[in-house]
């Protein structure tokens, strides 16, 4: 990214962080919401010196105001993020999860408080059939929440399409974090399932080397048959590797108990005894089901669909609400 005469570099990762904040809203936003989304993201900015960013990148043709609603992205300012600073988005996918996680609020013991989301956006034909994807992943049990919401009244909706509310997987996080257990989202996999039974890891990406969701890149690759283990039982889907200290191994296994009573999935198991994972004298794998299966089970089916992991959080009760 071109910048200023004598602007540091501190200063472009500001520039950048500006973008990919508008790149994610898919709405204009203005220099107060802006001076609070830079905050979470370790950049203290008052209004005032959003305004200064956002004027440069007006002059650079990378953003536009939009009346008094706030600035949009250009489509040159969408090639400059998805270019710009490869090296800046390692981790960025991690660091959003890991927010959200410390976010979601959802206690399994009284089955209240909120649960982190994706958002997946389907044109208005093809809702019936995704929805059936869907339907075919819950019962199959291979993803992460048996329920979903649709919707068609949020801002990030847009017209004649509907959106898709799936419970994301680093709720788990959020529920042990709360609990005093250390976890970390390790690696996105292709796990292959043989008549039922999970067998190996095809392939695992770690997150913290990624500039975008690994679980993502399996679906559009192509990878998957998600579909083929939802008739027959066997196939390649998708799955999450985290890892928890081994001694906190009880307090995990009883927090999955309880989180199961909830509507959550968890068939896959823990230790390395079942999988292909290097065995560690301390840390624990936690192999679970994500989601995203539903995500690539439609994909697999040929629907155009588009999917932003992490997008928020919910009331736990709404999610239970579509059951």
């Amino acid at each position: 990214m071109m910048r200023p005469a004598g602007a540091s570099i501190r200063s472009e990762r500001k520039y950048l962080e500006i973008l990919r904040i508008l790149k994610d809203a898919h709405e204009p936003m203005g220099a107060k919401r802006l001076s609070e989304l830079m905050a979470e993201r370790g950049f203290v900015l008052s209004d005032r010196a959003v305004q200064y960013y956002l004027r440069y990148l007006d002059d650079m043709g990378f953003t536009v105001k939009i009346g008094n609603r706030g600035r949009v992205l250009t489509e040159l300012g969408i090639e400059e993020t998805e270019s710009a600073l490869v090296d800046e988005r390692i981790g960025l996918i991690i660091s959003k999860l890991e927010r959200l996680a410390f976010r979601s609020t959802f206690n399994p013991e009284n089955a209240t408080g909120s649960v982190a989301y994706n958002l997946t956006i389907v044109p208005e034909e093809s809702i019936d059939g995704v929805r059936q994807a869907f339907d075919q992943v819950i019962g199959a049990e291979c993803g992460f929440f048996n329920a979903y919401r649709v919707i068609d009244d949020d801002p990030r909706v847009p017209d004649g399409h509907a959106g898709i509310i799936t419970v994301c997987g680093v709720t788990l996080d959020g529920v042990l974090q709360k609990r005093g257990i250390p976890i970390r989202l390790e690696y996105g996999g292709l796990l292959s399932i043989r008549q039922d039974a999970p067998s190996a890891f095809v392939e695992l990406i770690g997150y913290r080397g990624a500039t975008t969701d690994p679980l993502q890149l399996f679906i559009s690759a192509g990878l998957t048959s998600i579909n083929r283990f939802a008739t027959t039982g066997s196939g390649v889907i998708l799955a999450n590797v985290r890892e928890v200290p081994t001694v906190a191994r009880d307090r995990v296994l009883c927090t999955i108990d309880q989180m199961k009573e909830c509507g959550f999935v968890f068939p896959a198991g823990t230790g390395t005894e079942r999988f292909n994972l290097h065995e560690h004298p301390y840390r624990l794998p936690i192999i679970a089901y994500t989601g995203m299966n539903m995500i690539g089970n439609a994909a697999e089916q040929g629907y155009q669909i588009r999917t932003e992991i992490g997008a928020g959080s919910i009331p736990y009760a709404k999610i239970v609400d579509a059951l």
